[in-house]
């Protein structure tokens, strides 16, 4: 079985793209770092903004960018047991990226609920697509 990109970084020479979507890269971290720009989160409040998402791979994405140095997780010694995230600084030099994948994202991207599809940009400009 291969190693996911995310183990890989030591693979790509010359590719600072490729090296900088391999801490990202993954169903959810893009959205958990979107979600954490506001400001600390809980677990269970990332759980509720990502409903989509199991216990279980939250668990993971989480624990991957915290191994990345991205998000720090703060334990409280109190019971039942708190835990938060944060951006750290390094998460923090990433918020132009996620505002403007956002931004584009507004702009192209029409999620409906029989999927997800892209806005020509030929065609008619995005305000006239609203109305």
């Amino acid at each position: 079985m291969s190693l996911p990109r995310a183990k890989l970084t030591k693979n790509f020479p010359g590719c600072p793209v490729e090296a900088a979507l391999s801490y990202v890269d993954g169903k959810w971290k893009g959205v958990i770092l979107f979600h954490l720009m506001d400001g600390t989160l809980r677990f269970n409040e990332l759980r509720r903004k990502l409903p989509a998402v199991t216990q279980r791979m939250l668990t993971k994405q989480l624990r991957e960018l915290e191994e990345s140095g991205l998000v720090s997780r703060t334990v409280y010694p109190v019971v039942p047991p708190r835990v938060e995230y944060a951006l750290t600084p390094l998460g923090e030099t990433l918020k132009p990226v996620i505002r403007a994948l956002a931004a584009w994202g507004d702009e192209y991207a029409l999620c409906r609920p029989e999927g997800h599809e892209l806005r020509d940009p030929s065609c008619a400009p995005a305000a006239a697509l609203q109305a």
